[in-house]
């Protein structure tokens, strides 16, 4: 009776989505065995990456027994957790993990997750992002996500970042709170700060990467392995990889659920802005968006200001790895 009970007590705990689908794949008894039952992710600031923050549960069903989450200090990133050895996985922002594949750091590019969670927020009198010659841009540091980011939005209405934005890095601080003193013009938010700046109404919105084009045809945030942990433990590889698509469902589908599980889990104290967050940022587009398309599409606009050396197809080449991405396709159709 006991077995009976834990077991039901298990299923019941996964959502429809993460049981359904765990129940649907047979194909996982002829992966062979996990090579190692250890993986471990970043632990960021930003709770867009909410998949990698609500796994857990699904990847105890793969397998994983010693899952840990690994706290980065500001302005380190998942690349630099990769090349340093301390993560295994991470989720982050397409921009950042191209420029980290050109610096040589050896990871791979294994499946896009979501679709646009950042907001370019700016003062009273700038109308947009033409705007932005001669004001003061907030970013963490030069290098970094909304560094990136701004720099290719930017180009693309034909401002040079390089010679007519007036960065300001602020290291430890975030940008945001040099926004709200008033000693910036503009920053670019990754929630849950867009939802909180929302509801103090502070600042206006002038690009918003969930629905303004083209950046909502892009994947924001995408999964990287090490690419010694994705040669050397590839069936653990494709079940981290499926347990963090399941995750992105489990975001879609039930926010309510997941954004508890955020709190719960000490990702972030607000449950309101939490919920926004998955309420708002498209978790579902990972079955129809193309996942190489982002990797180019940040490779091309990239090169082209000259950010990084390496050409859009050696990027392709040597920094990604679909292989997972197309078996989880045709076994998660549903």
């Amino acid at each position: 009776m006991m077995m009976i009970h834990t077991r039901r007590c298990f299923l019941a705990g996964l959502s429809g989505i993460g049981a359904a689908a765990l129940l649907r794949t047979p194909a996982r008894a002829a992966e062979g065995l996990l090579e190692t039952t250890s993986v471990r992710l970043p632990r960021d600031v930003g709770i867009c990456v909410a998949p990698e923050y609500v796994v857990d549960h699904l990847l105890r069903a793969e397998g994983f027994t010693d899952i840990r989450h690994v706290p980065f200090a500001p302005g380190t990133y998942t690349p630099e957790g990769i090349a340093h050895g301390v993560v295994d996985f991470g989720l982050n922002f397409a921009s950042l993990q191209v420029a980290g594949i050109d610096r040589g750091i050896a990871m791979k590019a294994l499946a896009g997750v979501h679709v646009g969670c950042f907001e370019l927020f700016v003062r009273e009198g700038i109308r947009g992002v033409a705007d932005l010659p001669g004001n003061k841009v907030g970013i963490q540091a030069v290098g970094g996500p909304e560094h990136l980011f701004l720099s290719v939005i930017a180009a693309n209405v034909g401002v040079d970042p390089k010679a007519q934005i007036e960065w300001v890095a602020s290291g430890a601080v975030r940008p945001k709170e040099l926004f709200i003193d008033g000693k910036i013009d503009a920053f670019l938010g990754f929630p849950p700060e867009p939802q909180e700046l929302r509801a103090r109404r502070i600042g206006r919105v002038v690009v918003n990467s969930a629905l303004d084009r083209p950046w909502s045809q892009y994947f924001c945030c995408m999964l990287v392995g090490s690419t010694d942990y994705v040669e050397d433990h590839p069936v653990a590889t494709k079940r981290v990889v499926r347990a963090i698509l399941k995750a992105a469902d489990l975001c879609a589908s039930e926010p309510v659920r997941a954004a508890r599980m955020l709190v719960d889990g000490g990702f972030t104290p607000r449950y309101d802005y939490a919920l926004q967050t998955l309420q708002e940022v498209p978790y579902d587009k990972w079955r129809e968006y193309d996942h190489e398309d982002t990797i180019r599409f940040y490779a091309l606009r990239l090169h082209e200001l000259g950010m990084i050396k390496t050409s859009p197809q050696k990027i392709i080449a040597d920094g990604t790895d679909w292989r997972f991405l197309d078996e989880l396709k045709r076994e998660l159709k549903a």
